[in-house]
């Protein structure tokens, strides 16, 4: 093990900081692991390679991530990145937002908002929104769905990939974790302010029924054995808005 994620762990052990507002309960969890924050979640945070190729965006469009963090995702839209018209990266925690300033600079289309994410709005409609293992992290998630869907042009894509677990009886089709999976993570998560739920999954297919979704189940470092369920979700937004 090496020092930086020795450093991290003993983060993630002493938890996010409970006093305080969300800003300040970031900035206290994330400021102390910013700068070897990407280092460490490359081996927990699968699935967001699936997710930027499935959102496809295309030349010109403008695209908006809530709860950005430190802007590593940009890396999986590869040379497509350079053909957008805007990319917004919104997050609360400015230190994780100070190493998204960095990894962006020289990047003309790409901007960096230190903002909420259940209250930002951008100057005018865009083509994509997505949340990328922040929904768990956001108390009022329903709140930034609906701003982001709000944010979307008709037709335009909502994308998330997160921890979840799934309902004692999902829906047809779905999948369905056994008990100790659904006591197990959310308790295990919640000590660092994530919280993984069937509510965000089932949110998100009442909201967009035209939709792609992936359930899978992924690595946990040092956890030897041990695999948390996560998904990937597009879903397109029909001519209206989400009300």
């Amino acid at each position: 093990m090496g020092v930086s994620d020795a450093q991290i762990l003993w983060r993630l052990v002493r938890g996010q900081p409970r006093r305080g507002t969300l800003a300040e309960r970031l900035q206290g969890f994330y400021g102390p692991q910013a700068a070897h924050y990407d280092a460490f979640r490359e081996r927990l945070l699968h699935g967001r390679a699936e997710l930027m190729e499935r959102l496809a965006p295309k030349p010109g469009a403008a695209v908006v991530e809530l709860g950005a963090g430190t802007g590593r995702n940009l890396g999986f839209l590869g040379e497509r990145l350079a053909t957008l018209g805007s990319v917004t990266l919104v997050d609360l925690c400015p230190a994780l937002l100070e190493q998204a300033r960095q990894r962006t600079r020289g990047l003309p289309n790409v901007r960096v908002v230190e903002a909420d994410a259940c209250t930002y709005r951008p100057a005018a409609p865009v083509d994509l929104v997505y949340f990328s293992y922040s929904l768990t992290m956001i108390p009022d998630w329903e709140a930034a769905l609906r701003n982001a869907l709000a944010m979307l042009k008709p037709g335009g894509a909502l994308g998330v990939v997160d921890f979840y677990c799934s309902d004692v009886a999902p829906a047809p089709g779905l999948v369905r974790h056994g008990a100790l999976t659904r006591w197990f993570w959310p308790r295990w998560f919640a000590h660092d302010g994530v919280r993984p739920t069937p509510d965000h999954l089932r949110a998100l297919r009442g909201f967009l029924p035209d939709h792609q979704l992936s359930e899978h189940r992924a690595a946990v470092p040092y956890l030897p054995g041990l695999r948390v369920p996560y998904y990937v979700f597009v879903g397109r937004l029909a001519g209206g808005s989400v009300s």
